[in-house]
């Protein structure tokens, strides 16, 4: 997948580089302070209210000036400083190189945000899409230890909770970091008293003895019924 370029969208930032200070506010929308994380998420909301205003103010002019102008710039600037039009403010990049995306740092807030505050992610920054295209690129790029690290938590978190859409591209990414710390983690899961994460975790190490088996509908309910070993 090849997510493009769009500078027009981050055009009061002189790079994407810059999107460090203007978004570190967003970091706090998984912070384990609750008063921290109340005022990023009220932070958040205004901003999504300024794209439903200035989204608004694009409908008000002639059809010639929805693409071009001053309200268009203003609707792009809007968009960049809020998710999920943060992650795609600046430069792009191309499918399997988001390891040296200088908004990799977002793109994980954005997974780890839906993982650990479903509800509020659902009502703030819902992008079906754009978690799916993220998680299938982070499973094919290159892991560092930071990036690895984070990853072992998205997947541990996806595990622990009941399931939700485009979870199952989590075990892309399981099947790219396997190792004993994964695998440890998920026998944790597998034991503990939340029936969906010993169910998910159970499934999770299956398919990581089976890389051969790909991960299906199918695969998935067909495991469920106890009639695959």
């Amino acid at each position: 997948m090849i997510f493009p370029v769009t500078e027009a969208a981050g055009s009061d930032i002189d790079d994407d580089h810059e999107w460090g200070e203007v978004l570190a506010w967003t970091f706090g929308l998984v912070s384990p302070d609750p008063a921290e994380r109340a005022v990023a998420l009220d932070r958040h909301a205004r901003a999504r209210m300024e794209v439903e205003a200035t989204y608004d103010r694009l409908n008000e002019g002639q059809f010639r000036r929805l693409w071009f102008g001053p309200r268009m710039r203003a609707y792009h600037r809007a968009c960049g400083r809020c998710f999920p039009g943060a992650l795609w403010s600046g430069s792009g990049y191309a499918y399997g190189e988001i390891s040296t995306w200088s908004r990799l740092p977002l793109a994980l807030l954005f997974l780890e945000w839906e993982a650990r505050h479903p509800q509020e992610w659902t009502e703030h920054a819902k992008a079906w899409g754009t978690k799916q295209a993220l998680i299938r690129d982070l499973a094919v790029t290159d892991h560092d230890q930071y990036l690895r690290a984070k990853l072992l938590d998205l997947v541990d978190l996806a595990v622990r909770r009941t399931y939700r859409c485009k979870d199952r591209e989590y075990v892309r990414v399981a099947r790219a970091v396997d190792g004993d710390e994964l695998r440890d983690r998920l026998h944790r899961a597998q034991r503990s008293e939340n029936p969906a994460a010993r169910l998910h975790a159970g499934y999770v190490l299956w398919l990581l003895d089976r890389p051969e088996i790909p991960n299906t509908r199918h695969v998935w309910r067909t495991w469920l019924s106890g009639t695959l070993t």
